[in-house]
Protein backbone atom coordinates (compact mmCIF):
# COMPACT_ATOMS: atom_id res chain seq x y z
CA UNK A 1 0.00 0.00 0.00
CA UNK A 2 1.37 3.43 -0.93
CA UNK A 3 2.33 5.62 1.98
CA UNK A 4 0.35 8.75 2.65
CA UNK A 5 2.25 11.96 3.25
CA UNK A 6 1.88 11.78 7.02
CA UNK A 7 2.70 8.08 7.22
CA UNK A 8 6.01 8.49 5.43
CA UNK A 9 7.43 11.52 7.19
CA UNK A 10 8.57 12.77 10.56
CA UNK A 11 6.76 15.97 11.45
CA UNK A 12 9.43 17.52 13.68
CA UNK A 13 9.95 20.34 11.17
CA UNK A 14 7.81 22.14 8.60
CA UNK A 15 10.72 22.17 6.14
CA UNK A 16 10.06 19.90 3.15
CA UNK A 17 12.52 18.20 0.81
CA UNK A 18 11.08 17.55 -2.69
CA UNK A 19 13.32 15.21 -4.65
CA UNK A 20 13.48 14.95 -8.45
CA UNK A 21 13.93 11.18 -8.36
CA UNK A 22 15.22 10.31 -11.83
CA UNK A 23 17.35 13.44 -11.96
CA UNK A 24 19.16 12.44 -8.77
CA UNK A 25 19.52 8.86 -10.01
CA UNK A 26 21.53 10.09 -12.98
CA UNK A 27 24.18 11.12 -10.47
CA UNK A 28 25.00 7.43 -10.10
CA UNK A 29 24.64 6.62 -13.79
CA UNK A 30 27.14 9.29 -14.78
CA UNK A 31 29.60 8.09 -12.14
CA UNK A 32 29.30 4.48 -13.33
CA UNK A 33 27.79 3.13 -10.10
CA UNK A 34 25.47 0.19 -10.83
CA UNK A 35 24.12 -0.84 -7.41
CA UNK A 36 23.07 2.49 -5.95
CA UNK A 37 19.64 1.96 -4.39
CA UNK A 38 20.74 1.92 -0.73
CA UNK A 39 23.26 4.71 -1.29
CA UNK A 40 20.55 6.80 -2.93
CA UNK A 41 18.18 6.39 0.03
CA UNK A 42 20.98 7.30 2.44
CA UNK A 43 21.78 10.37 0.34
CA UNK A 44 18.17 11.56 0.60
CA UNK A 45 18.23 11.02 4.36
CA UNK A 46 21.50 12.93 4.61
CA UNK A 47 20.09 15.84 2.60
CA UNK A 48 16.99 15.88 4.77
CA UNK A 49 19.21 16.08 7.83
CA UNK A 50 21.38 18.82 6.31
CA UNK A 51 18.34 20.97 5.56
CA UNK A 52 16.62 20.00 8.82
CA UNK A 53 13.69 18.75 6.78
CA UNK A 54 11.02 16.93 8.74
CA UNK A 55 9.27 15.93 5.54
CA UNK A 56 10.50 14.31 2.35
CA UNK A 57 8.48 13.81 -0.84
CA UNK A 58 9.79 11.88 -3.83
CA UNK A 59 8.52 13.03 -7.22
CA UNK A 60 9.17 10.70 -10.14
CA UNK A 61 8.65 10.77 -13.90
CA UNK A 62 6.81 7.93 -15.57
CA UNK A 63 7.31 8.58 -19.27
CA UNK A 64 7.10 11.88 -21.12
CA UNK A 65 4.20 14.19 -20.41
CA UNK A 66 1.12 13.22 -22.42
CA UNK A 67 -0.14 16.77 -21.87
CA UNK A 68 2.87 18.34 -23.60
CA UNK A 69 2.97 15.70 -26.32
CA UNK A 70 -0.63 16.67 -27.02
CA UNK A 71 0.51 20.24 -27.52
CA UNK A 72 3.60 19.43 -29.60
CA UNK A 73 4.63 16.14 -31.17
CA UNK A 74 8.20 17.44 -31.18
CA UNK A 75 8.38 17.54 -27.39
CA UNK A 76 11.49 15.60 -26.27
CA UNK A 77 11.66 13.91 -29.66
CA UNK A 78 15.46 14.05 -29.76
CA UNK A 79 15.63 11.88 -26.63
CA UNK A 80 13.62 9.18 -28.37
CA UNK A 81 15.86 9.43 -31.43
CA UNK A 82 18.99 9.28 -29.26
CA UNK A 83 17.75 6.12 -27.56
CA UNK A 84 16.76 4.55 -30.90
CA UNK A 85 20.27 5.16 -32.22
CA UNK A 86 22.07 3.66 -29.24
CA UNK A 87 24.26 0.60 -29.64
CA UNK A 88 22.90 -2.62 -28.19
CA UNK A 89 25.52 -2.40 -25.44
CA UNK A 90 24.42 1.12 -24.49
CA UNK A 91 20.77 0.06 -24.52
CA UNK A 92 21.58 -2.79 -22.17
CA UNK A 93 23.43 -0.46 -19.80
CA UNK A 94 20.46 1.90 -19.80
CA UNK A 95 18.02 -0.94 -19.10
CA UNK A 96 20.20 -2.07 -16.19
CA UNK A 97 20.27 1.49 -14.86
CA UNK A 98 16.47 1.77 -15.09
CA UNK A 99 16.06 -1.57 -13.31
CA UNK A 100 18.17 -0.31 -10.43
CA UNK A 101 16.24 2.96 -10.49
CA UNK A 102 12.97 1.03 -10.07
CA UNK A 103 14.56 -0.86 -7.15
CA UNK A 104 15.50 2.51 -5.69
CA UNK A 105 11.92 3.80 -5.93
CA UNK A 106 10.72 0.66 -4.13
CA UNK A 107 13.18 1.29 -1.30
CA UNK A 108 12.26 4.95 -1.14
CA UNK A 109 8.57 4.04 -0.90
CA UNK A 110 9.34 2.17 2.33
CA UNK A 111 10.55 5.44 3.84
CA UNK A 112 8.81 8.30 2.05
CA UNK A 113 5.77 9.11 -0.09
CA UNK A 114 6.57 8.54 -3.76
CA UNK A 115 4.34 10.52 -6.14
CA UNK A 116 4.40 9.01 -9.64
CA UNK A 117 1.76 8.82 -12.35
CA UNK A 118 1.71 7.43 -15.87
CA UNK A 119 2.70 9.99 -18.54
CA UNK A 120 3.29 12.68 -15.88
CA UNK A 121 6.63 14.34 -15.18
CA UNK A 122 8.19 15.13 -11.82
CA UNK A 123 8.40 18.83 -12.76
CA UNK A 124 4.62 19.11 -12.72
CA UNK A 125 4.20 17.17 -9.49
CA UNK A 126 6.74 19.44 -7.77
CA UNK A 127 5.00 22.50 -9.23
CA UNK A 128 1.64 21.23 -7.97
CA UNK A 129 3.04 20.83 -4.45
CA UNK A 130 4.51 24.33 -4.55
CA UNK A 131 1.35 25.85 -6.04
CA UNK A 132 -0.84 24.30 -3.33
CA UNK A 133 1.70 24.41 -0.50
CA UNK A 134 -0.62 26.27 1.87
CA UNK A 135 -3.45 23.78 1.34
CA UNK A 136 -1.02 20.94 2.04
CA UNK A 137 0.52 22.67 5.04
CA UNK A 138 4.01 22.80 3.57
CA UNK A 139 6.51 25.19 5.06
CA UNK A 140 9.93 26.02 3.61
CA UNK A 141 10.62 23.84 0.56
CA UNK A 142 13.96 22.65 -0.78
CA UNK A 143 13.89 21.26 -4.32
CA UNK A 144 16.60 18.66 -5.01
CA UNK A 145 17.29 18.76 -8.75
CA UNK A 146 19.87 19.92 -11.27
CA UNK A 147 17.04 20.91 -13.63
CA UNK A 148 17.07 24.69 -14.07
CA UNK A 149 13.41 24.55 -15.10
CA UNK A 150 12.64 24.05 -11.42
CA UNK A 151 13.83 27.62 -10.80
CA UNK A 152 10.40 28.63 -12.12
CA UNK A 153 9.18 27.48 -8.69
CA UNK A 154 11.54 29.57 -6.56
CA UNK A 155 10.01 32.03 -4.12
CA UNK A 156 10.77 33.37 -0.65
CA UNK A 157 9.92 29.94 0.77
CA UNK A 158 11.06 27.69 -2.11
CA UNK A 159 14.72 27.09 -3.04
CA UNK A 160 16.69 24.58 -5.12
CA UNK A 161 19.92 22.64 -4.54
CA UNK A 162 21.88 21.21 -7.49
CA UNK A 163 24.13 18.23 -6.74
CA UNK A 164 26.37 18.77 -9.80
CA UNK A 165 27.51 22.24 -8.75
CA UNK A 166 26.54 21.96 -5.07
CA UNK A 167 24.99 25.40 -5.45
CA UNK A 168 21.83 26.72 -3.87
CA UNK A 169 19.37 28.74 -5.91
CA UNK A 170 17.39 30.96 -3.55
CA UNK A 171 15.33 34.10 -3.91
CA UNK A 172 17.92 36.05 -1.93
CA UNK A 173 20.79 35.02 -4.26
CA UNK A 174 18.77 35.00 -7.50
CA UNK A 175 20.76 37.92 -8.92
CA UNK A 176 23.99 35.93 -8.73
CA UNK A 177 22.52 33.40 -11.19
CA UNK A 178 20.26 35.47 -13.47
CA UNK A 179 20.06 38.94 -14.98
CA UNK A 180 16.26 38.99 -14.95
CA UNK A 181 13.74 38.77 -12.12
CA UNK A 182 12.07 35.52 -11.06
CA UNK A 183 8.82 36.81 -12.57
CA UNK A 184 10.59 37.37 -15.91
CA UNK A 185 12.21 33.92 -15.98
CA UNK A 186 9.31 32.23 -17.79
CA UNK A 187 9.38 34.96 -20.44
CA UNK A 188 13.09 34.34 -20.99
CA UNK A 189 12.39 30.64 -21.50
CA UNK A 190 9.45 31.28 -23.85
CA UNK A 191 11.59 33.46 -26.08
CA UNK A 192 14.67 31.22 -26.04
CA UNK A 193 12.94 27.84 -25.99
CA UNK A 194 14.48 24.76 -24.42
CA UNK A 195 16.79 22.63 -26.55
CA UNK A 196 16.85 19.87 -23.96
CA UNK A 197 13.09 19.39 -24.28
CA UNK A 198 12.92 20.24 -28.01
CA UNK A 199 10.87 23.36 -27.39
CA UNK A 200 11.76 25.76 -30.19
CA UNK A 201 12.63 29.37 -29.39
CA UNK A 202 12.84 32.44 -31.59
CA UNK A 203 15.76 32.03 -33.99
CA UNK A 204 18.58 34.42 -33.15
CA UNK A 205 17.25 35.25 -29.68
CA UNK A 206 19.77 34.32 -27.01
CA UNK A 207 19.87 35.36 -23.35
CA UNK A 208 21.07 38.94 -23.91
CA UNK A 209 18.58 39.65 -26.68
CA UNK A 210 15.74 38.07 -24.69
CA UNK A 211 16.64 40.16 -21.65
CA UNK A 212 16.68 43.30 -23.82
CA UNK A 213 13.24 42.51 -25.28
CA UNK A 214 11.78 41.82 -21.83
CA UNK A 215 13.14 45.08 -20.41
CA UNK A 216 11.76 47.01 -23.40
CA UNK A 217 8.33 45.43 -23.85
CA UNK A 218 7.53 43.44 -20.69
CA UNK A 219 6.60 39.77 -20.56
CA UNK A 220 6.79 37.43 -23.54
CA UNK A 221 3.00 37.72 -23.83
CA UNK A 222 3.33 41.51 -23.90
CA UNK A 223 5.86 41.07 -26.69
CA UNK A 224 3.44 38.77 -28.50
CA UNK A 225 0.65 41.35 -28.17
CA UNK A 226 2.98 44.05 -29.58
CA UNK A 227 3.80 42.10 -32.77
CA UNK A 228 4.88 43.06 -35.36
CA UNK A 229 7.77 44.90 -33.74
CA UNK A 230 9.52 47.73 -35.60
CA UNK A 231 13.14 47.28 -36.62
CA UNK A 232 15.39 45.77 -39.25
CA UNK A 233 17.48 43.49 -37.09
CA UNK A 234 17.30 39.87 -38.20
CA UNK A 235 16.05 38.71 -34.77
CA UNK A 236 13.20 41.25 -34.99
CA UNK A 237 12.17 39.82 -38.35
CA UNK A 238 12.40 36.28 -36.99
CA UNK A 239 10.31 37.31 -33.99
CA UNK A 240 7.67 38.88 -36.24
CA UNK A 241 7.63 35.78 -38.44
CA UNK A 242 7.49 33.13 -35.68
CA UNK A 243 6.12 34.98 -32.66
CA UNK A 244 3.00 32.81 -32.75
CA UNK A 245 4.98 30.12 -30.92
CA UNK A 246 5.11 32.26 -27.76
CA UNK A 247 1.67 31.28 -26.35
CA UNK A 248 2.42 27.63 -27.09
CA UNK A 249 5.75 27.89 -25.29
CA UNK A 250 3.95 29.23 -22.23
CA UNK A 251 1.74 26.14 -22.19
CA UNK A 252 4.76 23.89 -22.63
CA UNK A 253 6.97 25.51 -20.00
CA UNK A 254 4.95 27.51 -17.45
CA UNK A 255 4.90 24.90 -14.70
CA UNK A 256 2.90 26.78 -12.08
CA UNK A 257 0.08 27.78 -14.44
CA UNK A 258 -0.36 24.44 -16.21
CA UNK A 259 0.89 21.81 -13.74
CA UNK A 260 -2.59 20.70 -12.70
CA UNK A 261 -3.63 20.29 -16.33
CA UNK A 262 -0.48 18.29 -17.00
CA UNK A 263 -1.09 16.02 -14.01
CA UNK A 264 -4.79 15.47 -14.69
CA UNK A 265 -7.73 15.90 -12.33
CA UNK A 266 -7.85 12.31 -11.04
CA UNK A 267 -4.12 12.32 -10.26
CA UNK A 268 -4.43 15.70 -8.54
CA UNK A 269 -7.18 14.21 -6.39
CA UNK A 270 -4.90 11.30 -5.53
CA UNK A 271 -2.12 13.68 -4.50
CA UNK A 272 -4.57 15.62 -2.33
CA UNK A 273 -5.83 12.41 -0.75
CA UNK A 274 -2.30 11.29 0.12
CA UNK A 275 -1.18 14.70 1.31
CA UNK A 276 -4.20 15.39 3.48
CA UNK A 277 -4.97 11.93 4.88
Amino acid sequence: MAKTFKQGTERSSDTVLIVDALNLAFRYKHSGVKDFAETYVNTVKSLAQSYKAGRVIITADKGSSSYRLGLSDQYKISRKEKYANQTEADKQKFLEFMEEYENTLDLLADEFPVLRFDKVEADDIAAHLVKHKDKYGLGEIWLISTDGDWDLLISDSVSRWAYTTRKEFRLDNWDTHYNITPEEFISLKCLMGDKGDDVAGISGVGPKTAEKLIKQYGSALDIYDALPLPGKYVYIQKLNDSGDMIPLNYELMDLITYCDDAIGSSNCEEIERRMCS
